[in-house]
């Protein structure tokens, strides 16, 4: 199983979850949070090269999934293909190893847990 920690502009949420709503991804956790990138906050676009001294935190949304190893590339397609404006500050997709998962009510784990 892998847990996709979805980093994204606020107004691409609706998106994601018809996005994953059509790809028959059973669960997501949706937080409001606050970061930047290696842009710094600056959504001018070009800064690779230029020293930003000063970093402004932006409003964006994690969403959380958990899904079967073999699902992993082709949410990545899809998040890639649906959620990209092609500017900075677009987002990011973290990938990480879950090692197991329960469900509380039934006890159930692995992957029907999820």
């Amino acid at each position: 199983m892998k847990k996709l920690q979805i980093i994204l502009r606020p107004d691409k949420l609706e998106a994601l979850k018809e996005l994953l709503t059509g790809l028959d991804v059973g669960g997501i956790t949706v937080s409001s949070v606050m970061g930047c990138g290696i842009q710094k906050g600056d959504t001018g676009g070009e800064i690779r090269g230029l020293r930003v001294s000063n970093m402004n935190l932006l409003p964006k949304i994690q969403a959380d999934i958990v899904v079967a190893d073999e699902a992993v590339e082709g949410l990545l397609l899809a998040i890639h293909e649906n959620i990209s404006t092609g500017r900075v500050g677009d987002g990011k997709v973290f990938v990480i190893d879950v090692q197991n998962a329960m469900r509380i009510r039934t006890g159930e784990r692995g992957g029907n847990a999820i």
